[in-house]
């Protein structure tokens, strides 16, 4: 599945990732990469949850990227 993940560094030099789709999915680390595998673990860790309580689970996002010239 895919999700959409914004990922902004803090002004103590942190890098902190979260999930829209996903609320109170957030994660970080030192840096993009770590952010990165740690959102991952913890998007994971966020969809077994809700198939554990039978809650639904948020669709897969579909996107495309344009690139635009000015």
């Amino acid at each position: 599945m895919k999700y959409r993940i914004l990922i902004e560094q803090d002004e103590d030099g942190t890098f902190v990732a979260e999930c829209p789709s996903l609320p109170g999915c957030v994660s970080q680390g030192r840096t993009r990469k770590e952010a990165l595998e740690n959102i991952q673990d913890a998007i994971k860790g966020y969809l077994e949850s809700l198939n554990k309580h039978n809650e639904p689970v948020p669709p897969s996002i579909e996107e495309e990227i344009v690139e635009v010239a000015i």
